[in-house]
């Protein structure tokens, strides 16, 4: 009886699953919101059954998704099947709500970077080159363009973006990174009020304020640091690629950090919560507030701040 009904549940999240990519693949708008329902009956089945199951299930997805869409259907099935699954079964484990996601956000960037390496291989695709060859195109026929009109841009003008195209190319593995990240919070924002409304018990997460990362998080940004000042490693060169996005990535890790010790102080001081929001939004319209939440958090991290804080409260 069991078992029938796992195979009746799953053949009823195997068809919401076919309608959801269908929606997706060909329906432009909708589509794109539709997208980040992908994951929910991955989530759905893989929270309430086993490990074993649930891959079967995901199996299943995919050949679905090959009828369906064809071959161009199945990387978007595995990356969010497989992350959905993952997900489910943290959830069935009785893991944390965060260990969940950084589960689940793992599984999509190893997913993306598998598919990213194998559309070069086989097809000789390398999107991202595209990209960068289209920035810089787009970057060429601005100034052509204001150059007819009798507006020569500066020159220096000209070489920071120039710079900046350059910078997008070598950032891409932390553009991963953070796009894998960014997606599958996404992904369980969405997911996450359908699982408690059908009864799958998800734990909430931890306030933003007690966010709190391992101080040798600290000691790896310091020695990046160093290590780009002692080498100087030259432009295209492989240290350069490796430091720039270790180094780009433990910055964002700091400015996170900085964030967190924001939300703590004001909730500390019982001031308004509408004073780490705005400084959220400062962040994205003024750089030198981006570079104070970063100091606020390497501070944070190797003087225990917050803890001095809470003491003297």
């Amino acid at each position: 009886m069991k078992n029938t009904y796992k195979l009746t549940e799953g053949a009823v999240l195997l068809a919401i699953f076919a309608v959801l990519l269908l929606i997706t693949l060909y329906v432009p708008v909708l589509g794109t919101v539709v997208l980040f329902f992908l994951s929910l009956p991955f989530m759905l089945f893989g929270a309430k059954y086993d490990g074993k199951s649930t891959a079967v299930f995901t199996i299943a997805a995919v050949l679905i998704s090959l009828i369906l869409g064809s071959f161009l259907a199945i990387p978007m099935a595995l990356a969010f099947g497989a992350t959905g699954a993952v997900m489910g079964y943290m959830v069935r484990e009785g893991k944390s709500r965060e260990a969940s996601y950084i589960a689940g956000s793992v599984v999509f960037l190893v997913n993306i970077v598998a598919q990213y390496a194998l559309s070069i291989v086989l097809f000789n695709i390398n999107a991202i080159e595209e990209m960068v060859e289209i920035l810089r195109a787009s970057v060429d026929q601005s100034i052509k363009l204001m150059e007819q009109l009798g507006q020569a841009p500066d020159q220096k003008v000209v070489d920071q973006l120039a710079l900046m195209v350059d910078m997008v190319e070598t950032l891409v593995p932390s553009m991963f990174v953070m796009a894998a990240f960014s997606i599958t919070f996404l992904l369980q924002l969405a997911a996450v009020p359908f699982l408690k409304r059908f009864g799958v018990k998800v734990p909430n997460w931890r306030p933003f304020r007690e966010l709190q990362f391992p101080k040798s998080i600290l000691w790896y940004y310091l020695i990046a640091m160093v290590a780009a000042l002692i080498m100087q490693p030259e432009e295209g060169t492989y240290w350069y690629w490796a430091i720039s996005n270790l180094t780009f990535i433990l910055q964002m890790l700091m400015v996170l950090q900085g964030l967190s010790l924001v939300f703590y102080f004001t909730h500390l001081k019982g001031y308004s919560k509408a004073i780490p929001i705005i400084v959220v939004v400062l962040l994205f319209l003024f750089p030198f507030v981006l570079y104070i939440v970063r100091i606020l958090g390497i501070i944070d991290l190797g003087f225990d701040l917050r803890k001095r804080l809470g003491e003297k409260k």
